[in-house]
């Protein structure tokens, strides 16, 4: 069988077909743009103090008019003077007394916030502050634990299964717990929930990922990559501080953020699985008559047999001896030298490209200035981000991207430790350039990730990928917390880390141009900073590989199957 890009070529670029598929999918990506970062508000941390013994009802604004040094004893915080948020006077003042002879309590009969910036968050109402303030940043753990779970566990189902029925499956078990989540009852239901749309929220957005990676052609492929998934990613992450500058209680914010998801329930009818996925399991004539389907609707018609079938078993498009009766596992990520050094180089890239975005998108509303300002223009540096993406992809190679802005992001974040505190608006400038790049790094390493793993296991190596990014975004809160200890010490670590990984990414292979290896055979070697043009050559007349050829083919660099086309990789 031939190639199935070639097979499928007569469809044409950005057809009626090819429009659909990418609109529908770059939508259902909205809502993982807000899912995930929502925590910023739904569990900030307002202003608030112990409650007044004397005075319950006090709200923390009308304290602010009372002689607060008689009640709250004050405390050292950031090099000021405040009064202390975890503890009080046990008694009144009396004279004779000093400030400091006088006993303090913690705070026994709870806290007031202020209402000034939210009427509620998960903090104000189980307040999850001075000895429970480990509760707000584990909260956030669990939600990208809950990623880190779901992308190890969704790409091996969407592999073994199909593509379509972990997109919209893991899309209800998001928007399912979501709208219990608006009604959770204590602080545990919230953070067990958090878990498993945290699940839903990165299998719904891999799997897409590569169905779309997988439905269209090459010319649509980055577009679709970058503009498409990456675009209305930030276009979610934009929606974010509007509506949180609009809803200022965390159960109605959710729940208004829960309510659109509704609408992608008839995109079920629309998208179909992935033809490509289908024939590396066997089922060939239904992939064919997906495709039939794709040809009417761009008014191609007399479209004959597509995928023209051999009579060796062995000259199927994807081995079909290999992929019908060999169940693949995550151990087939590891099972030749090539394929096992794109998953280490992946894995360690993708962790520290994480702990970089999230560290710097995490905690943009808590720089200088008004959070939902600041949160809207990070969000816009992302659509900046992306553009600039989807440009390199279509103009250098995908490794050279991939290096140069996480040397670029790296490099700015060690020189952001040398900024003085009162120059805070360049720190702005610097942390939203850095983060810029990180962002770019990222849109690129998904589409450079899908075109390195072959297609029978293509989603399960970006599952991968993307557990190891989950881990990064797991540990991004205590890096922040470093910071309590020395402010240099967080964008020391980061910088040396995204260095190193911008340095790594330029072994791997340039895949700029080639077709999508479909086997794990067909994986490349990883490249020394500078090499030769490497060639595969391949023909009809070349015998089919034994399994050990195959093997052989693979650590030298090139493939052989019956009908694959001659391709040249040309190494930057």
């Amino acid at each position: 069988m031939q190639d199935y890009d070639e097979a499928t070529a007569f469809l044409g670029e950005w057809g009626f077909y090819q429009k659909r598929i990418f609109f529908l999918l770059s939508i259902g990506i909205i809502p993982n743009g807000y899912v995930g970062l929502s925590i910023v508000f739904l569990a900030d941390t307002p202003q608030h103090h112990c409650r007044f013994p004397d005075s319950p009802n006090v709200t923390f604004e009308q304290a602010a008019s009372m002689n607060q040094s008689l009640l709250l004893p004050f405390k050292v915080e950031n090099g000021k003077l405040v009064y202390s948020k975890c503890s009080r006077f046990t008694r009144q003042e009396q004279e004779g007394l000093n400030h400091t002879s006088r006993q303090t309590e913690p705070c026994v009969d709870g806290w007031v916030y202020s209402r000034d910036r939210y009427a509620s968050t998960i903090v104000s109402e189980w307040n999850l502050v001075c000895e429970n303030s480990w509760k707000r940043p584990f909260t956030m753990s669990v939600f990208f634990m809950g990623m880190t779970s779901g992308a190890f566990i969704s790409g091996h189902i969407s592999d073994r299964y199909g593509r379509k029925i972990v997109v919209f499956g893991a899309m209800l078990i998001q928007t399912a717990l979501s709208f219990i989540q608006v009604i959770s009852w204590s602080w545990e239901v919230f953070c067990i929930l958090c878990f498993f749309i945290g699940f839903g929220d990165i299998s719904n957005y891999v799997a897409a990922f590569v169905l779309g990676t997988e439905l269209l052609g090459k010319a649509e492929r980055i577009a679709y990559s970058t503009l498409g998934v990456c675009m209305f990613y930030a276009v979610g992450y934009i929606i974010l501080p509007l509506f949180a500058y609009y809803i200022r209680a965390w159960r109605m914010l959710l729940l208004a953020l829960t309510l659109p998801e509704i609408l992608y329930i008839p995109f079920w009818w629309l998208i179909p699985e992935s033809p490509r996925w289908l024939i590396a399991q066997g089922h060939v004539k239904e992939a064919e008559k997906i495709v039939q389907g794709f040809a009417e609707k761009n008014g191609i018609t007399h479209v004959g047999v597509i995928f023209e079938i051999a009579n060796s078993r062995d000259d199927t498009l994807l081995n079909s001896s290999d992929n019908q009766k060999h169940p693949y596992s995550f151990l087939d990520l590891v099972k030749t030298s090539n394929i096992r050094n794109v998953t280490i180089l992946c894995f360690f890239v993708w962790m520290v490209t994480s702990i970089g975005y999230f560290v710097l998108t995490l905690g943009t509303p808590n720089m200088y200035g008004d959070p939902y300002l600041n949160c809207l223009i990070s969000a816009i540096s992302e659509i900046i981000a992306y553009t600039i993406a989807w440009w390199m992809m279509h103009n250098s190679p995908r490794r050279l991207a991939t290096s140069s802005m996480l040397l670029l992001g790296g490099l700015i974040l060690l020189i952001i430790q040398f900024i003085p505190p009162t120059l805070h608006i360049l720190a702005t400038v610097l942390v939203m350039i850095g983060k810029t790049s990180i962002t770019i790094t990222f849109a690129t390493i998904y589409v450079f990730s899908a075109e390195l793993y072959p297609t029978v296991v293509r989603n399960m190596g970006i599952g991968v990928c993307s557990m190891a990014s989950r881990i990064g975004s797991i540990v991004s809160p205590y890096f922040v917390f470093l910071g309590v200890y020395d402010r240099k010490l967080p964008f020391l670590l980061m910088g040396t880390l995204i260095l190193l990984a911008g340095s790594f990414s330029l072994l791997l292979p340039e895949t700029r141009e080639q077709d999508l290896p479909e086997t794990v055979y067909q994986v490349h070697p990883i490249k020394c900073l500078c090499t030769s043009t490497v060639t595969s050559h391949s023909g009809p007349d070349v015998p089919n590989a034994t399994p050990k050829q195959d093997v052989q083919a693979a650590n030298n660099g090139a493939f052989s199957l019956p009908t694959q086309m001659d391709q040249t990789m040309s190494v930057c």
